[in-house]
């Protein structure tokens, strides 16, 4: 762009290249559009809804550079302001993700509905994307309080019970090559010996989870999980009826699969 050829604050020297954008010998991306996209993990994965200053701030770019940011996002449909001027997630984002693995999502729901309301925790899938584990799809309680797991949330996949059940579902070299042949946990390894994973305070303080793997031909690496304040619970007869869920997530995508349905 022409701004960025006589380096005004958009060129690429004026924030640390992060994931996703151009770093020194790498193949050209596109500035703008890593940034916007980072916006939009940080407002969708933000446990409060933030304010342009504070997205701006982790982006590393001037202010007026974000709102020009948030304005074009607010054109599609992806980002809102609350009340207070606070960034939040838009409906548009919801059109998005439906046509993200749409047969997993609508394979998962009937279990993800049960699994929360019997346990009164927030039941999930996670799958694997470009390194981390993302939440693809959420089911909270009906009634009750239950520690909240966004769609879009993501964290390092070496880090939770979600993470560790994804890995455990993969075979040594499929792993080695998705995540760039770094050794796994050893809480990998268990949780491919007894079939479900367990992380306490792992990615929050306060906050626990259990998860199980969730493979199925043509999709991507995935597990069932749950999350919930932490506490003293029979994690292993959570883990077994989890595990039974995710056989039924699997048995009825593998028949879509068959019939074509």
């Amino acid at each position: 762009m022409t701004a960025a050829a006589h380096g005004s604050p958009d060129t690429p020297s004026a924030t640390r290249p992060r994931k996703g954008e151009d770093a020194s010998g790498g193949a050209p991306h596109s500035q703008t559009l890593s940034r916007g996209l980072r916006m939009l993990e940080l407002v969708v994965s933000a446990p409060e809804p933030p304010t342009i200053a504070e997205v701006s701030a982790q982006l590393g770019v001037h202010r007026s550079i974000a709102y020009r940011i948030l304005r074009t996002l607010e054109d599609h449909g992806l980002i809102t302001r609350d009340a207070s001027g606070r960034l939040i997630g838009a409906p548009g984002l919801a059109v998005l993700a439906r046509g993200v693995q749409q047969d997993l999502q609508s394979a998962a729901l009937p279990e993800l509905t049960t699994l929360a309301n019997e346990l009164q925790m927030s039941a999930f899938v996670a799958v694997w994307g470009q390194g981390e584990c993302i939440t693809l799809v959420t089911v909270e309680p009906s009634h009750g309080h239950a520690v909240t797991q966004r769609p879009g949330t993501r964290h390092p996949l070496d880090r939770g019970a979600p993470g560790l059940a994804v890995q455990a579902g993969m075979g040594p070299e499929e792993l080695a090559g998705l995540t760039g042949g770094l050794p796994p946990r050893v809480e990998v390894e268990q949780a491919r010996q007894r079939g479900y994973a367990v992380s306490n305070d792992e990615v929050l303080d306060g906050v626990s989870s259990v998860a199980v793997p969730l493979r199925v031909d043509g999709h991507l690496p995935a597990a069932v999980a749950v999350v919930y304040a932490t506490r003293q619970l029979d994690v292993e007869a959570l883990g077994r009826k989890l595990a039974l869920s995710a056989e039924r997530v699997a048995g009825r995508l593998g028949q879509r699969l068959a019939t074509g349905h």
